[in-house]
Order: structure tokens, then sequence, then C-alpha cells
């Protein structure tokens, strides 16, 4: 590693750091890591900040087209949520050492990422469907596994946001199953969504692990603790049965079940989709952070007021 110095005491303290992993010890905030280590953790927490707040655009656009008052209820708890673990991540994110305002001034200058997922439209009621149990399914898998990831403030933040986020992915599998009860037209539009939702949501998982850049030292150092592969497995056996049983057709000709492992064998996937939408080239990319900047400038005013009135109180104690 290259941040790690070849005298005594460092070779020491990455031998202590090492064994505290291989027993499954946290790493808290005051506790000594490599460079690289805290560099990983904060990307990756921060870009799961990101997702997070970015994620609550395409269904705050659906708050007053909602179906019922009900499913308004429901879609606004939902985003609201969302805020909330943003609100978790960031504070977790900041104990490595940034503040919050320079990982949002990173994310406006695109020098850090959110979830491309998030970068496709929400173009029926149904998208809210397929967006809480797909997209939301598909976080679902890889952050119950981050519970036991090795920093321990990201770790502590997952439980909370994966109870959330099983509510999220029953409202969404409610609004598909609902709707493929329903016409001819709300079972079209159904299926249109999980058509278009498929794909995206297996790309949420990263690229297969031969060709990711960071999962190998990642699950090293145990801030993954299974492959993005491992994890796409999962997920697609579990969510193939979840849409037989409401009347779905997975939008795969190759599909596949092999008996042997249990488990579903699928087409390839669109790595150069995949790749342009990271890049910035998705049909909301800019769009979405259009947006965010906007109304991040517009409650400038409230986070001054704040900033001082804080400051205030301290000079008065």
């Amino acid at each position: 590693m290259e941040d790690i110095l070849t005298t005594p005491i460092s070779q020491t303290a990455l031998a202590h750091f090492e064994a505290r992993l291989q027993n499954d010890e946290k790493i808290e905030p005051k506790d000594w890591m490599p460079e690289a280590y805290r560099k990983t953790v904060l990307r990756q927490m921060m870009q799961h900040a990101h997702s997070e707040v970015i994620g609550m655009q395409p269904e705050g656009n659906w708050v007053l087209r909602a179906p019922s008052l009900r499913a308004k209820k429901i879609l606004l708890a939902k985003i609201q949520d969302e805020g909330g673990h943003g609100l978790y991540l960031y504070s977790a994110a900041e104990t490595l050492g940034m503040d919050r305002t320079e990982m949002i001034q990173l994310l406006h200058e695109q020098k850090a990422k959110y979830s491309s997922i998030f970068n496709y439209p929400a173009l029926t009621w149904a998208d809210i469907g397929a967006i809480g149990w797909l997209v939301d399914g598909a976080a679902i898998v890889n952050q119950v596994s981050l519970q036991r990831t090795s920093y321990g403030p990201y770790a502590r933040a997952m439980v909370r946001i994966c109870k959330e986020e099983s509510f999220h992915q029953r409202q969404g599998y409610e609004i598909m199953a609902t709707m493929m009860k329903g016409t001819p037209e709300q079972q079209a539009m159904a299926q249109d969504a999980m058509n278009r939702w498929w794909w995206p949501s297996l790309m949420m998982f990263g690229p297969h692990d031969a060709d990711s850049p960071h999962t190998e030292q990642s699950m090293e150092w145990k801030i993954k603790r299974e492959s993005n592969d491992r994890l796409r497995q999962k997920f697609i056996d579990k969510t193939i049965d979840q849409a037989y049983v409401i009347g779905l057709t997975i939008p795969d000709k190759d599909l596949k079940f092999n008996e042997e492992t249990k488990s579903y064998s699928i087409g390839p996937i669109n790595w150069d989709e995949f790749w342009s939408v990271v890049k910035g080239n998705g049909p909301c990319n800019k769009q979405r952070m259009t947006h965010h900047i906007k109304y991040h400038e517009e409650g400038r005013w409230v986070r001054e007021a704040l900033e001082a009135f804080a400051k205030k109180q301290i000079e008065m104690n």
C-alpha cells in the first residue's frame, strides 16, 4: 500500500489493523487506518449518500399524480426516508474528515458519483412501483451485507436504513401486484415498467467481479462482504420468483433455470450502456444535477441563517 511507510511503527500499526479486520472487529473514526482504506470507505459512503438524495427526484415528481390519498401518503413517507438515509450517510462519512459541504461540491462538479439507476426517467405510475420493488429491492440485497461492513459508523447507519428500505420494497411490489390485477392497460403499463427497469437494476451491483476496479481490495478490507456478481445473483433468484407470482414476464430471452445450482442464469448485460450512463450520458443525468444544484442554491439562505444562529448561541454561552 503506497500510504504505508516502511517504519517499524507503521508496520506494527498495519499488522494490528489487519488483525482486527480478520477478527471482524469494527474500525472506528479515531482508530488508525491506512489512508487508502479511509479514502475507499469515504468514496463508497459519499456515493451512497448522494444516491439516496438524488433518488428522491424521480419519486418526488409523482407525489401530486399518485392515484389515491393513500398512495400519496406512502410515497411522501418513502421520500422522507430517503432524505433521512442521506443524512445518516453524510454524517457517517463526515467521521472520516470531510465536511458534507465539500461532498456536495464534489457532486456538483461531477467529481463524485451517485448510482447510475437514478438517471432513468419515471414515465408512469408503474415506474414508481418498479423503482420500489426492483431498485430498492436491489439496494436491500447490497445493504444487508453492508450491516457487516468493517467501518463502524457505516455499519450502524445501515441497520436502520435496511429496515426502512424493506418497507420501500414492499410498497413497490404492492403497486405492481395491484396493477397486474387491473385492466389490460394497467397490466401492460406494469410490464412496460418491468421491461425498462429490469436491466438497469441488475447494473446497480456494478461490473462483473473480474472487471471491477474496487471489489477485490474492498473485500480484503471487509468494506464489501460479498462480491458484485454474488449479490446480483441473490437479487435475480429472489426477484424472478416474485415476478412470476404476480404474472410479470422477465425481459430476457436467454433466461434459464439451472437445476444443479437451483439458480437462474441470464443473458448478457449491456455494459456499454452502464458505462455511458456512469460517464454522464444517461437520459436524465443533466436533469438530475441541474435540479439538485438549483434547489441547493435556493436553500443557501436557510443554511446560512442556521449557521449564524448557532454561532450566536455559542457566543452567548
